[in-house]
């Protein structure tokens, strides 16, 4: 890209410059900011979160198949899914992917955390970070030792339920996974309603908790339609970024810390656009290298997702393409501008289930996501007529995938490689959970209103049922990892339990990119959670 500026333009000097206004991201700037002594800066790639798209929970299918406040990434061919390219939604507007995921508040289980700290990241055991999942809630329907109140994140059930959600209930009981009401709490496995980020009939996206209601705080400045293109060093110090917006090269510089926060794709990115990572690629593109880490994108983990669908009658209580459907949405559009409630602040996934593969499993490592509509390509193909479906994925996949420059342009999308099912493992464990999941639907309860699979298996028939999911099988939105925390004997570590950058200062990275290894749940919750880790570190080292 050819800037009309080439000579940068430095803005004013803050103490913390943080880059990316995602679920981490959000609550960083929320935190650092509550010190008024402190001047902190929030730079995200896309625009504001006003889209009724964002605040309407239902309107979510319109954002994931589209560019719409969205990246809307691509992965590189896939062998395990017949050589297809992967479909990877990321939020690009005020609260990252928080602005347009499904809303379900899913932290995961106490056995990912204590393993995170097993693996030599003291501080990260589940003792050590429910009390910052806690901090950060206001449970509406929850008041016990796992669940907090008065935090900025409002979690609650849908105030919107349809009556087919009872028959998965009953369903999953029937096969093994009684009733649940609350995951995060002690017990994971079973059957549930999702607890959603809403509040009043509106999607609570990060920056909806954190970031809208201090946005008049004078030591807080967010930059919006800035690319960052680097990361600004002296020596081996991080001392501020250079981001592209308006079509000029722009500076700004921190005195005391730089946090990336740009997710799964984009923090790996931006270090090595700026000079840090492996050095062999970076020096393939003409980067100089700065700081040689190999594990820099490496170590990508994601959700291996299957989806199968069902035709119900168009007068069931769902979504789908049809004369009732419509004039149903056209009724809850109404319903959701006057009043905030009714079909409209429905996610479609209101219920849901985790099970284990097998008895002797210590933890679940399925979990189960049922959907009232027809789900085909990240509703990129849409059919006529209603439906239900139920996605189920593998909670801990043994697969790793990396994510690489395509080019030194910070424009360009990265080259993402999450190399799905590539460990047979992986596909073992995804045909029983897409066994489990078919029973579930083909159980008496559901024999009133189940119509024709939309793409028919035969249950018995395993093969039939790999070649379907090598065909159709995508991620559940999830990717972790690529700037994996470690301790020093990791050698593809790229930050420490402190989130520190090795071998730069002044330099963290605070996100889903920390993880080293992918949690049993949805992600969104633990980055929130990340980033309340983050704020401790940074104001306790300041």
């Amino acid at each position: 890209m050819v800037v009309s500026n080439p000579k940068p333009r430095m803005n004013s000097e803050f103490d913390y410059v943080i880059v990316g206004a995602g679920s981490a991201g959000c609550v960083l700037a929320a935190r650092l900011s509550e010190d008024p002594s402190v001047k902190v800066c929030l730079i995200e790639a896309g625009g504001p979160d006003k889209s009724v798209l964002i605040h309407a929970p239902a309107a979510v299918v319109a954002m994931v198949p589209s560019k719409m406040n969205n990246w809307a990434y691509e992965t590189v061919p896939q062998p395990g899914l017949s050589g297809r390219c992967g479909y990877q939604p990321r939020g690009k507007t005020l609260g990252g992917s928080s602005s347009i995921n499904a809303m379900l508040y899913v932290r995961g289980n106490r056995w990912d955390y204590d393993h995170w700290a097993s693996l030599g990241n003291p501080g990260w055991a589940y003792d050590d970070v429910l009390p910052l999942f806690k901090r950060s809630e206001h449970n509406e329907q929850f008041s016990n030792a796992f669940h907090g109140q008065g935090g900025p994140l409002n979690v609650t059930y849908q105030n919107h339920k349809s009556p087919i959600n009872d028959l998965f209930l009953a369903a999953a009981a029937l096969n093994g996974l009684p009733l649940n009401p609350d995951y995060n709490a002690g017990e994971q496995h079973g059957s549930f309603m999702y607890q959603v980020t809403h509040k009043n009939g509106e999607r609570c996206s990060a920056a909806k908790a954190y970031l809208t209601p201090h946005l008049t705080r004078p030591n807080l400045k967010v930059l919006i339609n800035a690319v960052s293109a680097k990361v600004l060093l002296d020596g081996r110090r991080a001392k501020g970024v250079a981001y592209l917006q308006d079509n000029e090269s722009k500076e700004v510089h921190a005195t005391r810390e730089i946090i990336i926060s740009a997710g799964a794709f984009g923090s790996p990115q931006l270090l090595q656009l700026s000079g840090i990572g492996a050095a062999g690629e970076l020096q393939a593109l003409g980067i100089e290298v700065v700081q040689d880490l190999p594990g820099v994108g490496k170590n990508l983990q994601d959700h291996i997702d299957y989806v199968q669908s069902w035709r119900v009658p168009t007068d069931t209580e769902s979504f789908g393409l049809s004369l009732r459907g419509g004039a149903k949405v056209t009724r809850a559009m109404l319903q959701w501008r006057n009043k905030r409630t009714g079909m409209m602040t429905s996610t479609y996934t209101s219920t849901g289930a985790f099970a284990k593969s097998t008895p002797d499993q210590p933890v679940p490592d399925l979990q189960l996501v049922f959907v009232i509509a027809l789900v085909d390509d990240h509703a990129r193909k849409l059919h006529l007529g209603h439906g239900i479906s139920c996605h189920v994925d593998v909670l801990r996949p043994h697969s790793r995938g990396e994510v690489r420059l395509r080019s030194a342009d910070p424009h360009d999308a990265p080259l993402i490689d999450p190399r799905f099912l590539s460990d047979e493992r992986d596909m073992a464990l995804l045909l029983k959970g897409g066994q489990l999941q078919q029973r579930i639907i083909e159980s008496k309860p559901f024999d009133a209103v189940r119509g024709k699979m939309l793409y028919p298996i035969v249950l018995a028939d395993s093969k039939a049922m790999e070649a379907d999911i090598r065909n159709r099988a995508d991620t559940q939105y999830h990717p972790v990892g690529t700037c994996q925390m470690g301790p020093k004997s990791d050698a593809m570590a790229v930050v420490d339990a402190q989130l520190r950058v090795r071998g730069i200062s002044g330099l963290r990275v605070a996100d889903a990119s920390i993880m080293p290894t992918l949690i049993g749940g949805n992600t969104n919750a633990p980055s929130i959670m990340i980033g309340e880790k983050a704020a401790d570190l940074i104001r306790a080292a300041h």
